[in-house]
């Protein structure tokens, strides 16, 4: 657990329930199993479905990864707008400010630097990206202060928010989870009572498939494909929260991970990245009035969005595509450049609506 707070005992979050749930006179509520049939008008409208005694249902919208194609190697040739507050920092060895960048606690008003584009190293896996002035691990998401909401005071808010810190830790930078292993500690803290996510989770790992994709929460690579270089990840993003239906602390996640991997080849030193953006909202619901266990969170919508993770990939894994693999042209979309955080995740969705493979403009 990084900067922020400690996570919680089950028998603290148990207290905090009863105490919370005493005097309760309605009888709590089963989140319904309603993602399926609401899909399509959640990704129409971005409204949640609207009814007495309904849960919010989960949203499972992706993009198909972007792809990193051939035209990366000639260096410099796309240049992304500079936000004018933005200090144009370091990038991989190549002078200048090595302090990493302050957390990111708003969105931000445009891309980072452009930066020289300089090829990735084992030594220097982060190089000629921006992600080099960003922080490892959970360091690099922000997280707010907590304060009483909805059903939860100040202190179980604080817990929350760890829990969830946990959960991006669990299902995204756990070194076995991203050598492929099933994210057993991340499924742990998802409401055991939510039955269309649980259903999800039953098939991803058994039958992965377009409608069934791990990759949708969780970051695992091939172990026969690529392996992490190092133990760091880079990480940008924060953690928000309101009071959200019934009375819930209501939590969104909006992070991009930066993955450098090699292929798993012993000796293998050509270094690319892979890149994901996910967005997450969570519900951590009052048991007077929802179902759920102590310490667990219910989902209400994720997305995600990869580059360089497998173009129209149905296999549970990211398979990154290395330089020597790509073909000029293989991004038929839109371009893209995947270090933007100034955008929503809706307007990345809507920008990438097309379904086919975008460029990235770097990796």
């Amino acid at each position: 657990m990084g900067k922020g707070g400690a996570s919680v005992s089950d028998e603290e979050w148990e207290r905090f329930l009863r105490e919370a749930g005493a005097g309760g006179s309605e009888v709590p509520e089963e989140p319904s199993a309603r993602a399926r049939m609401v899909t399509r008008r959640l990704r129409e409208d971005g409204s949640r479905p609207e009814g007495w005694r309904t849960y919010p249902a989960a949203r499972r919208r992706r993009r198909t990864g972007w792809y990193v194609v051939g035209a990366l190697v000639m260096l410099g040739l796309l240049v992304a707008a500079v936000a004018p507050e933005r200090v144009v920092g370091w990038f991989g060895g190549e002078g200048g400010d090595s302090t990493p960048l302050a957390a990111e606690s708003n969105r931000p008003s445009g891309p980072p630097a452009q930066g020289s584009g300089q090829l990735p190293t084992v030594a220097e896996p982060f190089r000629g990206s921006p992600a080099a002035q960003w922080a490892n691990g959970m360091e690099g998401v922000y997280l707010p202060q907590a304060r009483a909401t909805g059903w939860m005071s100040q202190d179980q808010v604080a817990q929350a928010l760890a829990r969830t810190r946990d959960f991006l830790s669990a299902s995204n930078l756990d070194p076995g989870v991203l050598r492929g292993e099933r994210p057993a500690k991340a499924i742990a803290l998802i409401n055991p009572h939510q039955g269309d996510v649980q259903d999800y989770l039953a098939a991803a790992f058994r039958v992965p498939g377009r409608g069934s994709d791990p990759l949708l929460l969780f970051s695992r690579f091939a172990p026969a494909k690529a392996r992490l270089v190092g133990n760091v990840v880079k990480t940008r993003g924060r953690i928000t929260y309101r009071e959200g239906e019934r009375g819930a602390l209501e939590v969104t996640s909006d992070v991009t991970y930066v993955y450098p991997v090699v292929r798993a080849v012993a000796g293998s030193d050509e270094v690319t990245r892979t890149i994901v953006r996910r967005e997450i909202v969570m519900s951590w619901d009052n048991p007077a009035k929802v179902v759920t266990e102590p310490g667990t969170f219910s989902l209400i919508s994720y997305k995600s969005d990869t580059t360089n993770g497998g173009c129209d990939n149905t296999t549970g894994y990211f398979i990154p595509t290395f330089r020597s693999e790509r073909a000029t042209g293989q991004g038929t979309g839109q371009e893209v450049d995947p270090y933007d955080r100034s955008k929503s995740m809706d307007t990345r969705m809507q920008e990438g609506g097309d379904g086919k493979c975008g460029t990235a403009t770097r990796s």
